[in-house]
This record gives C-alpha cells, sequence and structure tokens, in this order.
C-alpha cells in the first residue's frame, strides 16, 4: 500500500513539474509566431504618400507631348513643358478641364502658363525621385515580376526587373492606406485585364514608380497614379482612374481618363 501512495504521489508530482515547462514552449513559440507575422506584415498606417505638389493638379503632365487618337475622353487637367504646345495634338473637345502649354502653339483652347507648368515638372521629378528612393519594401520582387491574380495589401512594394500585369488583380484596403510599387523596368498590363479596388482604397493613394514605359492593352483599366521616368501609353479603349505624370511622353488611344 504504501509503494502504491509514493508512486502516486510522484506522478502527480511529476506533472505539476513539467506541465508549467510545456506552457512555456508553447507560449514562446507564439510570441515567437507573432514576432515573425509582425517582421513580415507592413504596420498600418507608417507608409506616407506622395506629396505631388503642382503636378497633383494634373490628370496628364508630359515633358515631350500628349498625342491622341480621337476621341479620348479626359476629364482634369493637362500640360507639357518644355517641349512647345504643338507637341500636344489632341483636340479641345476631348478635355474637360484646362489644356496649358508653355507657349502660343497647340490646341485652340490653351492656357499659355509656362512657370505654371515649369513648377509642376520640377514637383513631378521630386515626387518621383521620392517614390524611387523609399528603402525598406514590405515585398521585394512579388511574383517574379508577374502579378496577375493577386491581392494586393497596402505597403511598399519593389520589383528589380519589369512587371507584368497578365489578369485581374485587386488593390485592397481602407481610405487611408498607401501602396507604393517601385518597378526598375517596363510595365505592361494585358487587354481587357482591370484593376478592382476592394475595401475602401483609394486611386489617389496608389503610386506606380516606373523607371520604364507603362503600356495599358486595348480595354485595360487601371488605378492609381503612374509616375513614369519615361511614357505611358494607352491602347485602344483603355481606361485609368488616376494620373499620368510623364518624363517623356503620353499616348492615347480613344481612351477615357479620369482624375482620381
Amino acid at each position: 500500500m504504501l509503494l502504491v501512495v509514493f508512486v502516486f504521489g510522484c506522478s502527480k508530482s511529476m506533472d505539476s513539474v513539467y506541465a508549467p515547462e510545456v506552457s512555456s514552449v508553447s507560449n514562446a513559440t507564439a510570441q515567437s509566431s507573432v514576432l515573425k507575422s509582425a517582421a513580415i506584415l507592413p504596420q498600418e498606417g507608417t507608409l506616407k504618400g506622395l506629396n505631388l505638389g503642382i503636378a497633383g493638379e494634373f490628370v496628364i503632365l508630359s515633358k515631350t507631348g500628349i498625342t491622341s487618337v480621337y476621341k479620348s475622353s479626359i476629364l482634369g487637367d493637362i500640360g507639357t513643358s518644355p517641349i512647345t504646345g504643338a507637341a500636344m495634338t489632341l483636340s479641345c473637345g476631348e478635355v474637360t478641364g484646362n489644356i496649358y502649354s508653355v507657349d502660343a502653339a497647340g490646341p485652340a483652347c490653351k492656357i499659355t502658363s509656362a512657370t505654371r507648368l515649369g513648377i509642376a515638372v520640377l514637383d513631378m521629378q521630386a515626387a518621383y525621385t521620392d517614390a524611387a528612393g523609399r528603402v525598406n519594401p514590405d515585398f521585394l520582387n512579388l511574383g517574379a515580376g508577374n502579378i496577375g491574380g493577386k491581392t494586393l495589401t497596402a505597403g511598399l512594394y519593389k520589383w528589380t526587373t519589369a512587371l507584368v500585369i497578365p489578369t485581374d488583380i485587386t488593390i485592397s484596403g481602407s481610405p487611408t492606406d498607401v501602396w507604393i510599387f517601385q518597378v526598375a523596368g517596363t510595365v505592361n498590363m494585358s487587354s481587357a485585364v482591370r484593376i478592382t479596388l476592394e475595401g475602401g482604397a483609394l486611386s489617389k493613394n496608389i503610386y506606380w514608380q516606373t523607371s520604364g514605359a507603362v503600356t495599358l492593352g486595348t480595354t485595360s483599366h487601371f488605378e492609381g497614379i503612374i509616375l513614369s521616368q519615361t511614357g505611358i501609353n494607352m491602347k485602344t479603349g483603355a481606361t485609368i482612374n488616376g494620373r499620368m505624370l510623364a518624363q517623356t511622353a503620353v499616348t492615347l488611344q480613344m481612351n477615357a481618363v479620369t482624375q482620381p
């Protein structure tokens, strides 16, 4: 009887000794998982948007020209500088807004304002430099440069190559969230592909900084502000809710362009 009591007593004692250790291990594992998740996911509200300055008052701004295959529909102000206004080959009826030129050339309804355009271009370049200079991306080379079918949450994204969008994507977040996409090469969106916003995400808080040209395929739909070091080309019937700020030219072909 004494032996049985002794063994039972030891068993109970052993349980009380090891249980806290198992609990500690479990807690440590849980804490480690939380820390890993915190390290991977961007912290809400930490990413700040870009200051576009006067450039943010233009839906299309370029340095070497704006061309359109009739008829495009543009909602917002447009302008080009330092090149002559003659490089804007579109009609007044395509623009619901002001058309700014550095000189007397260009569409008949133009407003000549070399000073305003000069400041806007400098602001555009400063915003591009700011976007390109953001460090510590939350997502690096996502999808190896192919983001078709993905849902993109708020944060700083960086690709060291070209970026392709062959199928629909979703940008998901709140009205205060910010997305900055840094692309070292070109951006190509396939025909009929759409970007959809959900959760209250706003086009004005989405920035695409690209070193190479941006091409939006036939009847595609794009969301966000494009800051391109080169050109932006919209194929027939493509639409955009955003801004196109190009350090070379913007080409349109029967497109709908709406400021955010």
